[in-house]
């Protein structure tokens, strides 16, 4: 009992370091960037952590099953702070970039194998009320995150964000080489399916950063982006073809046969396009159009992660007496039902109802991602847990991707239409040139108290519109992903129980 105890907890320190860097970087980056220049690499910093990540899940998950996970979690514990220690000795936003692109494999691997290790070591009884721990260590980290990072900027350096993921790494990387001891019956013999490998990646890769980039750096009908969809559109009749014929396919495309596998990473990846387009884009709502401030933003959209947060620790304790179907339904239904209520927000709306609609949809994640999980691991075989659990984890990071992507479209739409009635009316309303331009190039300025101090009080009332009808779009879009997220849990197998 106290073998498995410390390895759950090496493996949720090695989880919480993986979440907390996506986040903690966040408030240190205006500072990381006077410092280290390279200002039109800003995004990279995120994007490459986020891709390289993207991209290892399902690799690691079929490593999991071919050779030790203890191996395996330590390989990608010791390249996570490697690449920590590289990232905090960066002198230039190239090399940071290069750092944090490494570290997001190394999270990859950690996200995957700590689902992988704690199914492997739990009682199949028991195995929803651990992984459920598991599931709230993201709420944590998003909570702490910023938080952290901002205190060891303004007190420390921003090296430090970095380098605190040595001595507690360290300590992860210690408990699961002294405790964990590998459990399942590893997949031997055929040869690893490196041309599958190689065609999933760089499906990935094109896919995500074509969301990624579009309507940022680039227009949605541009050649670079139109090539990026091409090229990952190329690739699925191409990797169905390798897998098809290898031995040991990277991701059996037989798998999507099975309906447990199918509906159970459908409806995570409908509910996390859900959740994170609200986390993206319900704070200009909050601050352009209800006009709060960012610490109100802040605890508005701390009700998300903490709903997700306690909804996985609440299912947990009665998943079993539930049964999975059930409680996939009902999160289903809270994200119906939370999402719903956003289509109800006026200027009126106040920050309490803002709190307790995000919170429900928080609920719903919660008991959507844990429910599914179980039924996707249960679909598959025992010896392609691996597989079935970084299926889970790369959907769910698909489907935030696509969601971000898509509804940004819709914003920023609505946002150059608010920039064209500027350009129409600057005289008029006597705005400078400088200004327009300076808002044509960075659309997110109009929501600094500073910028929104310079424009006419008309000029604002339609930004504010802007924002309001481009947030409600994004609204509408969240509800239907949840109706859709909610089909898909109807459609799990009847003996998901």
């Amino acid at each position: 009992m106290k073998t498995r105890t410390a390895v759950v907890s090496a493996a949720l320190l090695a989880l919480f370091l993986g979440a907390l860097d996506a986040l903690i970087v966040t408030a240190a980056m205006p500072t990381i960037a006077s410092e280290l220049g390279g200002l039109s690499l800003y995004s990279w910093v995120y994007s490459a952590y986020f891709l390289a990540r993207a991209v290892s899940l399902p690799l690691f998950g079929k490593l999991a099953d071919r050779y030790p996970s203890k191996a395996l979690f330590n390989f990608a514990i010791g390249l996570f702070i490697l690449s920590s220690i590289l990232a905090g000795a960066a002198e230039t936003m190239a090399f940071l970039i290069f750092a944090r692109a490494v570290q997001g494999i190394g999270s990859g691997g950690i996200f995957a194998l700590v689902y992988i290790v704690l199914s492997d070591i739990a009682d199949p009884a028991a195995r929803g009320r651990v992984i459920s721990i598991g599931s709230s260590i993201w709420g944590i980290a998003s909570v702490l995150g910023p938080s952290m990072g901002g205190f060891i900027v303004t007190y420390l350096s921003w090296r430090w964000i970095f380098w605190i993921n040595i001595p507690l790494g360290l300590l992860s990387f210690a408990g699961i080489t002294l405790f964990l001891v590998d459990v399942r019956e590893k997949r031997r013999g055929a040869p690893l399916d490196l041309a599958g490998a190689a065609a999933l990646s760089t499906m990935i890769l094109t896919l995500l950063t074509a969301f990624l980039i579009g309507g940022r750096i680039y227009t949605w009908s541009s050649p670079q982006i139109l090539s990026l969809f091409a090229v990952s559109a190329l690739l699925i009749p191409a990797f169905y073809y390798i897998e098809k014929r290898a031995e040991d396919p990277i991701l059996s495309v037989d798998f999507f046969r099975i309906r447990g596998f199918r509906t159970g990473n459908g409806a995570v990846f409908w509910s996390s396009f859900a959740i994170f387009s609200l986390f993206a884009y319900a704070p200009l709502y909050i601050q352009g159009v209800l006009s709060k401030t960012p610490m109100e933003v802040g605890m508005a959209m701390l009700s998300l992660s903490l709903g997700w947060s306690l909804g996985s620790l609440g299912l947990g304790q009665v998943l079993h007496r539930m049964g999975k179907k059930t409680a996939a339904g009902i999160g289903g239904l809270f994200l119906i039902i939370g999402s719903g209520w956003t289509l109800f927000f006026s200027s009126a709306t106040g920050l309490i109802t803002c709190f307790s609609a995000f919170f429900i949809v928080g609920v719903g994640m919660g008991f959507v991602t844990l429910s599914t999980l179980l039924v996707v691991q249960d679909s598959l075989d025992p010896a392609d847990l691996g597989v079935a659990t970084a299926s889970h984890q790369f959907f769910r990071t698909l489907g935030g991707t696509v969601g971000v992507g898509i509804c940004g479209g819709l914003v920023v739409a609505r946002l150059n239409g608010a920039l064209d009635y500027l350009y129409k009316t600057a005289d008029s309303v006597n705005t400078s040139p400088e200004l327009t331009a300076e808002l044509s190039k960075n659309l997110e300025a109009f929501f600094q108290p500073e910028m929104q101090t310079r424009l006419a009080e008309s000029l604002q009332v339609t930004f504010r519109h802007a924002v309001s009808e481009g947030v409600l779009t994004v609204f509408a879009a969240v509800v239907a992903a949840s109706v859709v997220c909610l089909i898909c849990c109807i459609l799990l197998p009847s003996g998901s129980e």
